[in-house]
């Protein structure tokens, strides 16, 4: 079969389309053949081994998709072949591929109406909002979000989600023509992060009383300054340090402020409680076939256009998600 292949730890010019053994399904597994696959800037992080999950190449890049069950192991009950899966590999990865097997609980049944390809953008992204946003930060409707990284993946699906679950919503980032299209997408304000009041414009759109909920996958200044505008009794989800350092909260801070400080951990929450995860992307389509949410999809890519897709990922091009499209895929 046809696979998208780190051959050596590096960039994107290590990656290439390459012919793959597929194989038959473990008791356990299902195999699926691929229709979509979302792309991610934590590619990058593996095929350059900054990662915390290390795979020796070659192997096959890919954490989410979504396509169709074609055979399933002796022991799987929940899907059987023909039914529409969306799917989360995030040890083994291989997504970016015509067929991939998994374990079952790693999958969820598409409801019909909506699109297979369009549903690949919504388990790594709208996942990690919905349970940063929901299960560990609690958000209530009528308080204020305040969303770093706005433009990217996690950032703009957070935007989506405050908004329907009745927040304000405060988007940041740095560049102002991406911030212009995060606003158009549902965020009530949009900041800079450039500027040198950023926090005190923070306090202004608040009336004095600074956010009840901080969203953070960026790290580093972002979050370091922004506490400063965080009300008391807040709560700040670190998701992740994608701009490059670890933030350095100051204890005095938390204390006075009578600040949470929660972890994220989806990844290792979708393998710990597979069925709760489940039962989340259930809730997550729902929404995207009401119409309450939408993935802002910003390129979709054939296999063959894998470096220049991970280069504008890689050169923070895109606004929301790109999509890594098989043959059949293209076709859909």
């Amino acid at each position: 079969m046809k696979a998208v292949v780190c051959s050596a730890i590096g960039g994107p010019s290590n990656v290439s389309v390459m012919d793959w053994p597929n194989r038959a399904p473990k008791a356990d597994e299902v195999r699926v053949a691929i229709y979509a696959a979302g792309i991610n800037f934590g590619d990058l992080l593996v095929i350059s081994d900054q990662y915390q999950v290390k795979l020796p190449p070659p192997f096959v890049l890919g954490t989410e998709g979504s396509g169709v069950v074609v055979d399933c192991g002796a022991d799987v009950t929940d899907v059987v072949p023909g039914d529409r899966v969306l799917l989360q590999n995030n040890d083994v990865r291989e997504c970016f591929a015509d067929e991939v097997c998994l374990l079952a609980q790693r999958v969820a049944k598409v409801p019909e109406g909506l699109s297979l390809v369009d549903v690949a953008a919504l388990p790594l992204n709208f996942g990690t909002a919905y349970y940063g946003l929901v299960h560990r930060g609690s958000l209530l409707r009528g308080e204020t979000l305040l969303v770093h990284g706005a433009s990217g993946g996690v950032g703009l699906a957070a935007v989506k989600l405050g908004r329907y679950l009745g927040a304000t919503v405060i988007a940041s980032g740095s560049d102002d023509e991406k911030l212009e299209i995060v606003k158009a997408e549902g965020a009530h304000y949009v900041l800079n992060v450039k500027d040198e009041n950023f926090s005190q414009r923070i306090l202004e759109l608040t009336q004095g009383k600074g956010v009840d909920v901080v969203l953070d996958p960026v790290g580093g200044d972002v979050l370091d300054r922004s506490l400063k505008a965080v009300g008391i009794g807040g709560r700040v989800l670190v998701v992740g340090f994608a701009g490059g350092r670890i933030s350095s909260v100051k204890t005095n801070h938390i204390l006075f402020g009578g600040l949470s400080i929660i972890g994220v951990p989806y990844g290792g929450f979708t393998k710990r409680n597979p069925s709760l995860w489940k039962d989340m992307m259930s809730v997550i389509m729902h929404l995207m076939a009401r119409d309450f949410i939408r993935p802002r999809i910003d390129g979709k890519f054939g296999f063959d256009e894998i470096q220049t897709a991970l280069g504008q990922i890689a050169y923070r091009q895109t606004v929301g998600k790109c999509l890594l499209l098989s043959d059949r895929g293209l076709k859909a």
